[in-house]
């Protein structure tokens, strides 16, 4: 009967040795991918501080006011709110005017009231004037993305914020910001039915 060869001590030893290397190398390999993973963050923010990416983006809360980090102060842009509508409905800015700087943040309120017995739909179309202050007036909340529900007999208060494009030609003084608030499925009237001419039907 043959008996069963044991195991050579060397062997053992060094699949053992090798074991442990290839853990330390795994364990090397995690920590710098999770070093890597938390410097992203800073990085990417430093990053975009230097090339000027996301600047709408980089501001923060302070005393519960919206501010950006990139303003420029040495300018004010007069902004001018004007409201139109096609509707039985009311609509209005709760003021008329603002003054703001290139890259501040601001914000302004509109005011609807449905005066109906019924629920209307409604849409607000943005116009903007002098025309090429169109492509540097950033809005980051507005009632006009999408269509609005009235209930009846609502009133309501729709925040418009918005940011001014450093970019804008210095010599714009002032921008005005009309709305175009209109319903949409008027309902049609009926037309009342003509009476019937004898002799016709049965």
């Amino acid at each position: 009967m043959t008996q069963a060869q044991n195991p050579d001590p060397q062997d053992t030893t060094t699949e053992r040795s090798l074991n442990f290397h290839m853990l330390k190398k795994l364990v090397v390999v995690v920590a710098l991918m999770f070093g890597f993973g938390y410097a992203m963050v800073p990085l990417y923010k430093k990053l975009c501080e230097v090339t000027g990416i996301n600047v709408v983006t980089t501001r923060y809360l302070h005393g519960g006011e919206l501010k950006n980090t990139q303003v420029d102060k040495s300018r004010t842009i007069t902004i001018e709110f004007d409201t139109n509508t096609h509707g039985p409905f009311r609509f209005r800015p709760v003021k008329n005017s603002m003054e703001v700087h290139p890259g501040e943040v601001a914000q302004i309120t509109y005011e609807v009231v449905n005066p109906q017995t019924r629920d209307i739909s409604a849409q607000a179309i943005p116009s903007y004037a002098p025309k090429q202050a169109t492509e540097h007036f950033k809005k980051m909340e507005c009632f006009c993305f999408k269509q609005q529900l009235l209930k009846a007999g609502e009133q309501r208060d729709m925040p418009v914020v918005f940011v001014i494009d450093p970019a804008l030609s210095k010599d714009v003084k002032t921008i005005t910001l009309s709305y175009t608030f209109f319903e949409i499925n008027t309902p049609v009237a009926q037309a009342p039915a003509e009476p019937a001419t004898p002799g016709q039907g049965s």
